[in-house]
C-alpha cells in the first residue's frame, strides 16, 4: 500500500505521529502539519503545492491522523477509529472506501475491533458533555473533530483518495474547558489563553490533559504499528 502523505493537526498530534514514524525502519510518507479549524485548514490546503502529496501517474493517497472526541457512550478514550464520512452543516463528505479498507486490513491483527465511524466536523470546541451526546443522537455522528470535512471537501474535488485514522481523546460523559477562544485565526493555539482557561476549570482541564496524553500515546503506537505492516 502506497501513502503519499500524512496530514496531522500541528502541535502535539503532529509530534506523536512523528515519534511513531521514527520507530519504523522503512521509508515513510511525508508528514504535513496542518492548522486547526475549517477556515484556516481550507486556506492552507488551497495554498499547498500538489507535489507535496501527489504522485506522478497514480491517484494520490492522503492519510489524515490525529485525535477526536466521542459523541456516544460506545467510544472511549484511547479507542482507535476509522472514518467512513464527515458531516458539517447538513453536508456530507465520504472517505475513499478502498483506501479505508486497506488501512483497516493492515491494522486488523492489532485492532480486530476497529470500527468505521461517522464524524461531525465542528467550527468550535464542543465542551459540554450533554451537547456532545445531543449532537451524537440528533446527527447520527459517533465522533467530532475540527478538520475532517474541510480535508475531504478539498481532496475529493481534486481526485485524491483520503482515509482518516483517529484516536478518541475525550469522552461524552464529562465536560472539557472551552478553549475555542484560544485558537488563533490561523489555526494555531495561544498558550497563555489556553493556560488561563485551564486555570478557570482545573478539574475539567486535568481530565482533558489526561485524556489527550493517553490519546497521543495510542496515536504514536498506532502510527508505528500501521507502517510496520507495510
Amino acid at each position: 500500500m502506497t501513502i503519499n502523505a500524512i496530514l496531522v493537526p500541528q502541535g502535539s498530534e503532529y509530534m506523536a505521529v512523528c515519534r511513531g514514524l521514527s520507530r519504523v525502519t522503512i521509508k515513510t510518507p511525508k508528514i504535513i502539519p496542518v492548522p486547526v479549524g475549517i477556515k484556516p485548514l481550507t486556506k492552507y490546503l488551497q495554498q499547498l503545492p500538489k507535489q507535496e502529496y501527489s504522485a506522478c501517474d497514480l491517484q494520490p493517497k492522503v492519510l489524515v491522523m490525529g485525535l477526536c472526541g466521542s459523541l456516544t457512550p460506545q467510544y472511549h478514550i484511547g479507542d482507535v477509529v476509522l472514518y467512513e464520512s464527515c458531516i458539517y452543516q447538513e453536508q456530507l463528505q465520504v472517505c475513499d472506501s478502498a483506501f479505508t479498507t486497506e488501512i483497516r486490513s493492515a491494522l486488523k491483527t492489532h485492532y480486530p475491533r476497529l470500527k468505521l465511524v461517522k464524524s461531525l466536523t465542528s467550527d468550535r470546541v464542543i465542551c459540554s458533555a450533554s451537547e456532545k451526546r445531543h449532537l451524537g443522537k440528533t446527527l447520527g455522528a459517533d465522533v467530532v473533530d475540527m478538520e475532517g470535512f474541510a480535508t475531504l471537501e478539498y481532496f475529493n474535488e481534486s481526485g485524491v483518495a483520503v482515509a482518516m485514522l483517529r484516536v478518541v481523546s475525550d469522552d461524552c460523559h464529562h465536560d472539557i474547558p472551552d478553549i475555542t477562544a484560544a485558537i488563533n485565526p490561523d489555526g494555531s493555539l495561544q498558550p497563555l489563553s489556553l493556560g488561563l482557561r485551564f486555570l478557570g476549570q482545573p478539574i475539567a482541564a486535568a481530565r482533558l490533559i489526561q485524556g489527550s496524553l493517553r490519546g497521543l500515546k495510542v496515536l504514536e503506537e498506532v502510527t508505528k504499528l500501521l507502517f510496520s505492516e507495510f
